[in-house]
């Protein structure tokens, strides 16, 4: 009842505000509940989850338990689903309704798991079950602050995406994220014209994803786009606090993540990896071999304490 009462907020006052809204991406295992109180205390205006299937959410307690976990500070969140029926994304949508501020739906994950299973990127060539499920949630939940959004890449032939953006819009959606590359591109440069033009098709916010590593790559790809907003996974993996204006992690946020992990209970092998991504660049080769090595807390917590005093 908390939650409910105080705490919830309208996403799209962020895009209100005129600012670029600076938003943590949606990265299995890594955006959970720690990772995002971290960034949030370096300037992040908004969280996704990491990508949940909804059918199994919806069918499994123990899903939910494993998959979901929020807490007061977690606003503004968004949990993203991956789904293929409209009632299935609806009833996710409903149980999480009460603890966040909208839902996304996975429609970029390249992933051959989730093709195969008709999930993610599978779903940009089929705009009218997009469509569907848009409309579906917009329906079924009451509250008209809840948001309903949107993840996609771009198709080769840049009409059908633009057509698949406005059908969404058309039936609600309330922002779009577009990764600007096509289902077959991993490495390729980003295509920011194509996020652009999708840009100048619509009057709904677009939020630019792709390639942004740090403040100065997000206030460029905005100045290429007009986006507005910009959504970083890798970047803030490597630099949580990039947004924030550092160039790379600073001792204080690495400090903080120790301090966070520990108070949440995170599982080891998060908590190192996390640490792995931030002293990439501040550690040499030699104290990687070692750092990375390591296999308990008590040990990670010695070595930051012996080589630099945290």
């Amino acid at each position: 009842v908390e939650t409910k009462i105080c705490h919830l907020k309208d996403p799209m006052d962020l895009f209100q505000s005129g600012d670029v809204v600076k938003i943590c991406a949606p990265m299995v295992r890594y955006s959970k509940l720690a990772f995002r109180t971290l960034v949030r205390k370096y300037g992040c205006d908004l969280c996704y989850t990491p990508m949940i299937v909804a059918a199994d959410f919806v069918r499994s307690a123990k899903a939910r338990d494993s998959e979901f976990t929020t807490n007061k500070g977690d606003h503004p969140l968004i949990v993203q689903f991956a789904a293929k029926e409209a009632q299935v994304l609806c009833d996710a949508a409903r149980i999480v309704c009460p603890f966040a501020d909208g839902v996304d739906l996975n429609c970029g994950c390249p992933q051959r798991w989730a093709l195969a299973e008709g999930y993610g990127a599978c779903l940009i060539n089929k705009p009218e079950l997009v469509k569907d499920m848009v409309r579906h949630v917009r329906n079924q939940i009451d509250n008209p602050k809840f948001s309903v959004s949107i993840k996609i890449r771009i198709h080769e032939d840049l009409k059908r995406t633009v057509d698949l953006c406005q059908k969404a819009e058309a039936a609600g959606v309330s922002w779009i994220t577009v990764h600007g590359r096509s289902i077959e591109e991993r490495h390729q440069p980003v295509h920011y014209d194509a996020i652009k033009t999708i840009k100048e098709s619509m009057s709904i916010p677009i939020v630019a994803n792709g390639d942004i590593k740090t403040l100065k790559d997000a206030e460029n790809v905005h100045h290429l786009t007009e986006a507005d907003g910009v959504m970083v996974a890798r970047g803030l993996l490597a630099n949580p606090a990039m947004f924030a204006g550092y160039e790379e992690t600073p001792f204080k946020c690495i400090q903080d993540w120790v301090d966070i992990a520990l108070e949440h209970g995170t599982p080891f092998t998060c908590f190192h990896h996390h640490l792995m991504y931030m002293m990439e660049r501040i550690t040499s080769k030699q104290e990687k071999k070692v750092f990375n090595v390591l296999s308990s807390t008590s040990a990670v917590l010695d070595y930051l304490s012996d080589h630099y005093g945290l």
